[in-house]
């Protein structure tokens, strides 16, 4: 039986990486999914690999505008949503603190924080208004820790996007609407090729798959209504950035 079935989705990011495999997996257990970024032609290619049934909104998520009539386009279509998975996000090569300038500030909040901040404020009322939802939050681990990999926007943003995921379960649980804050460590996505040193190719399969977060969404999504995981950290086994450590530790 699809445990999905009957369920709408919206997914945004889909167009690559983590959303697009979130977005197959709900698929795939029933779900009717609406796809979301800022192009076009990634999001039918996650279509196509859907399948069919799947509705591409194009939307620029930093926009008010764009998300109002994005949600507009979601509800006439495959109605709800009863899932809002808040996936979209980006970083920047030149991230540290002198190297970050008025627009790339904006960038990074607005990306990592502000999009998925106005579309789970847009989604709230129509979820009391049916009687219950679930919001699924697509953040990091730097939003739990701080360190100099991810730089400080993208960090500052994601510890709001964390805390955003709380308040909304603090204010909105009594109206049965759920939020988790999924935050994965490295993960093999497009936006490893931001990065100003690239991970080395020997260390890209031990990484964390989009797969794998796809699996831990769906795992969330069909818990049952009494039951709001909060929260769901992740990290690849092999913790390449503190192997020459644990090699010397191992060797004492």
């Amino acid at each position: 039986m699809q445990r999905l079935a009957g369920k709408s989705a919206w997914v945004t990011g889909a167009g690559s990486g983590i959303g697009r495999a979130i977005a197959i997996a709900f698929a795939a257990e029933g779900a009717k999914v609406a796809l979301t970024g800022r192009r076009t032609a990634p999001l039918e290619e996650t279509a196509a690999m859907i399948g069919g049934g799947a509705v591409i909104v194009p939307a620029d998520l930093t926009d008010d505008k764009q998300v109002a009539a994005a949600l507009a386009k979601v509800e006439a279509t495959i109605g709800g949503p009863d899932i809002l998975v808040n996936n979209a996000g980006v970083n920047l090569p030149k991230r540290y603190m002198h190297q970050l300038t008025p627009e790339a500030i904006r960038t990074l909040v607005d990306g990592n924080l502000t999009a998925p901040f106005m579309t789970s404020v847009a989604v709230l009322p129509g979820m009391r208004a049916r009687g219950g939802g679930h919001l699924i939050q697509i953040a990091s681990m730097a939003g739990k820790g701080i360190s100099f990999l991810s730089g400080p926007g993208y960090t500052a943003a994601k510890h709001g996007f964390v805390a955003l995921s709380q308040s909304i379960n603090q204010e909105n649980g009594i109206h049965n609407i759920r939020s988790c804050c999924i935050c994965p460590g490295e993960v093999a996505t497009d936006i490893l090729k931001n990065r100003p040193e690239p991970v080395p190719a020997e260390d890209i399969e031990r990484l964390l798959q989009p797969e794998d977060i796809a699996a831990m969404a769906l795992f969330v999504a069909t818990m049952p209504p009494r039951a709001n995981i909060t929260e769901m950290l992740v990290t690849p086994t092999y913790m390449r950035l503190l192997a020459p450590q644990a090699r010397k530790v191992a060797a004492m």
